[in-house]
């Protein structure tokens, strides 16, 4: 089946090299071209695409009021284009925040040097896109955070078939959607002493972290660490954003951090993240990304971390993502006792991860995004 694609950008060069590159697959088929956003919102409305594509700066309109539009008209996957730079970071959260699916380099150079290289990872990444729910609407509105913001619904996505893998891109488990694990009912028992909080996650992720660290209370009796897939450049910007809008303290890590309860550290991007055990404490190393890893930061490497510093003593939360990254930490964490929890497939962007992890068997609870907050301030002593 081609997918159907709709490039908006106010670059010439850019919407034809992106076209050649798209069309060349015989999968995709662009079937239609725009130059700013108020002509890609009406052609979004007109042509129905599967997939469009959207750069953030445009004349007539930019391209963030343009997937806001786009959303309340005729809900669409929505692939942004963004600069790998500070500012462009802050642009891509506001557009995955008004419900853009996910987000590449606008610069190709930065995505990858091999022309077929590229070409492979455009054409998986729009497919990923394609099999995108925008729209569903989560079970509760967002939780209250000061200072008050604007939230959208973060898109929901079904499963769909195995890929072959992509440089940094991993394909995901396949599963049809009437084989998806059962979500089991939220338990109410009393709350549990953990000595670290870890959530790790990828597509999907930025808003589904903010709709969860919102319901923590400032007096969160556990440390947090979370493990974003996200461009070393994106993460100072998450973790600022995130302090903004949280009542507990969040910042991106630095190495020799101690944990402590109510502070959020945020694994920083192209490096990994791993938890030592010092007299109880937990203290942050900070590592140089390995090469052969998909990742970086890695949710398996920062979980088996966990599993060793803190065993039996860790509650370990997957949320949305692409691939299956997080399930062999969830299995170390689980051998040495810990609590391991997911998101379920109906309010994930992408039912990976936590597919991944549920179908392993590793899942002591499955649970809606908007449930996790409050069982986790519940639940967490």
């Amino acid at each position: 089946m081609t997918v159907s694609v709709l490039v908006v950008d106010d670059s010439g060069f850019f919407r034809k090299r992106l076209t050649e590159i798209l069309t060349a697959s015989g999968q995709i088929k662009v079937v239609g071209v725009a130059t700013n956003g108020r002509e890609g919102v009406e052609l979004a409305e007109k042509l129905k695409p599967d997939v469009i594509t959207m750069d953030y700066e445009m004349p007539v309109m930019d391209g963030i009021s343009a997937v806001r539009e786009i959303m309340k008209r005729h809900p669409a996957p929505v692939l942004m284009f963004s600069s790998l730079t500070y500012e462009g970071a802050r642009v891509t959260l506001d557009a995955l925040e008004a419900g853009a699916v996910d987000f590449l380099p606008k610069n190709f150079e930065e995505i990858a040097r091999d022309s077929s290289q590229l070409q492979k990872i455009l054409i998986e990444r729009v497919l990923d896109v394609a099999g995108s729910r925008p729209g569903a609407k989560p079970s509760a509105p967002p939780p209250k955070a000061p200072p008050p913001s604007s939230r959208s619904s973060a898109p929901a996505r079904r499963s769909v078939p195995e890929r072959p893998a992509v440089p940094g891109r991993p394909s995901r488990p396949s599963a049809p959607e009437s084989e998806a694990p059962a979500r089991r009912p939220i338990r109410r028992g009393p709350a549990k002493h953990y000595s670290v909080v870890a959530i790790g996650t990828s597509t999907g992720g930025p808003v589904a972290l903010q709709r969860v660290l919102t319901a923590l209370p400032a007096g969160f009796p556990a440390p947090v660490v979370l493990v974003q897939h996200m461009p070393a450049s994106f993460t100072p910007a998450f973790a600022e954003r995130l302090n903004k809008l949280c009542q507990i303290e969040v910042r991106q890590a630095e190495d020799g951090d101690m944990l402590k309860p109510g502070l959020a550290l945020l694994a920083p991007g192209g490096k990994q993240m791993m938890i030592e055990n010092r007299g109880g404490q937990g203290r942050v190393r900070i590592l140089p990304g390995d090469d052969r890893l998909n990742y970086k930061p890695c949710v398996d490497v920062t979980f088996g971390s966990l599993a060793r510093s803190f065993p039996g003593k860790t509650l370990g939360l997957i949320l949305t993502g692409m691939g299956s990254d997080g399930k062999e930490g969830c299995r170390l964490m689980k051998q040495s006792g810990s609590d391991i929890w997911s998101q379920d497939e109906k309010t994930s962007v992408i039912y990976g991860m936590p597919m991944a992890v549920a179908k392993a068997g590793l899942s002591d609870e499955i649970l809606a995004l908007d449930d996790i907050g409050t069982r986790l301030a519940d639940g967490v002593s």
